[in-house]
C-alpha cells in the first residue's frame, strides 16, 4: 500500500470536502486506469487538479462535466453515460489523453488537444494560440513536474 498513501494523499488534499469513500474510488480509478492505458497516474492528477480541483460535480459555462471535464458529446463517444460519476469520467478522460499523447508524441500538443480540441491543434498546425490553451498547458505541466518532484 506504500505505493498507493501518496495519490490518495494528493487527491484528499485538494478537495477536503471530498468523503474517504470519494477519495478511495478516485483514487482507485485513476491507477487502475493510468495502468491500462499506460499514461503517468500524476499526469491524471495533474489534469484533474486544473480542470475542477477534484470536484465531481463541477459543470463549466461551456457545458463541460465531472472531474475532468469532459464535453458531453465528448463523453459520449468514450463510452462515459455519466460523466458525473467519477470512474467513468476519469477512464473515459484518461482513454482522451492516451489517445492525444499517442496522435501527437508531445505532452504541450496532447494537452492543447484535450483543452482545446484535436482540430485546433491540426489548424494552427501546433498549439493553438489561445491564452486560455497556453495557460492550461502550463498549469498541467507545472503541477506535473510538482508531482513528480521537478522544479
Amino acid at each position: 500500500m506504500q505505493v498507493y498513501d501518496p495519490y490518495r494523499l494528493a487527491v484528499a488534499s485538494f478537495n477536503p470536502n471530498l468523503s474517504s469513500a470519494q477519495v478511495e474510488e478516485i483514487t482507485k480509478s485513476i491507477l487502475a486506469y493510468s495502468e491500462k492505458y499506460g499514461v503517468d497516474p500524476r499526469l491524471v492528477i495533474a489534469l484533474i487538479i486544473a480542470e475542477s480541483g477534484f470536484r465531481p460535480n463541477a459543470t463549466s459555462r461551456a457545458g463541460a462535466q465531472g472531474l475532468c471535464q469532459l464535453m458531453p458529446g465528448t463523453a459520449r463517444g468514450l463510452g462515459v453515460k455519466n460523466a458525473y460519476d467519477p470512474e467513468q469520467n476519469i477512464q473515459g478522460s484518461i482513454k482522451l489523453i492516451k489517445g492525444h499523447l499517442d496522435k501527437y508524441g508531445d505532452l504541450a500538443l496532447a494537452l492543447s488537444a484535450y483543452n482545446a480540441g484535436a482540430g485546433a491543434v491540426k489548424k494552427h498546425g501546433g498549439v493553438p494560440p489561445y491564452k486560455e490553451t497556453r495557460n492550461y498547458i502550463r498549469k498541467v505541466t507545472q503541477i506535473y513536474n510538482a508531482l513528480c518532484g521537478k522544479k
